[in-house]
């Protein structure tokens, strides 16, 4: 019953519609979300890298980029290339397993590194574990239906300026209220221009959040 709402919602809707809903699914594609929360501590939030050198702050940003940007991406250019995968949009759950791993093994990675660098705030270890936690949910959740990537990475945002609200002594209200308006934004996108239907968008939502308290949880 939802599906077929869902899909009769999609052959409404406008042409411009769908044009501006792909463009902000791209903007907000979950491999970027990782990178905005990132950008934002480095250079908008000062209570973090306050003292840090410029050189510092933009090699915390090429780990971050080359770690969980760079290489899921080559490796979905492969996986294709090689006849792995179908699609580079990961429409099917069959598809989504093999990236879903390989993500989470950068994504693991991509925590080690910061958890262990000295120099580079803990709050970085916090955002790449919650992002390697939502991977091994949104693994999980595959197993059963496609949930929505994109949700789960808008959810994990919602749930890092959540988690910030009780960790930083700065004000985050503003930021959150972006990022709940970015979330509604993506999930309207997918909703208009993907086959997921609600379910898939909340439960998507959930498991991106539930992760970045668990990796505040786990670290604080």
């Amino acid at each position: 019953m939802i599906s077929s709402v869902s899909t009769t919602h999609r052959e409404q809707t406008s042409p411009a519609i769908k044009i501006l809903a792909n463009f902000f699914s791209w903007i907000f594609h979950p491999l970027f979300i990782g990178l905005y929360m990132c950008l934002y501590i480095v250079y908008l939030q000062p209570d973090y890298f306050m003292g840090v050198s410029k050189v510092a702050k933009l090699q915390t940003v090429l780990i971050y980029v080359v770690n969980s940007i760079f290489f899921p991406l080559i490796s979905v250019l492969l996986c294709k290339a090689l006849g792995f995968i179908n699609s580079i949009y990961l429409k099917t759950r069959k598809d989504r397993i093999l990236l879903y791993t390989i993500c989470m093994i950068y994504f693991f990675w991509n925590f080690y590194v910061f958890k262990n660098k000295e120099d580079i705030p803990a709050v970085m270890a916090i955002i790449t574990l919650g992002i390697f936690l939502a991977t091994v949910m949104a693994f999980l959740a595959n197993i059963y239906f496609k949930i929505s990537m994109h949700a789960t990475g808008v959810g994990g945002l919602i749930g890092f300026f959540t988690v910030l609200l009780y960790l930083s002594p700065g004000i985050v209200s503003i930021p959150f209220a972006f990022a709940v308006l970015i979330a509604g934004i993506t999930c309207t996108s997918r909703l208009l221009v993907s086959d997921h239907n609600m379910a898939d968008i909340i439960l998507g939502l959930m498991a991106g959040f539930i992760s970045q308290w668990i990796a505040a949880w786990f670290l604080g």
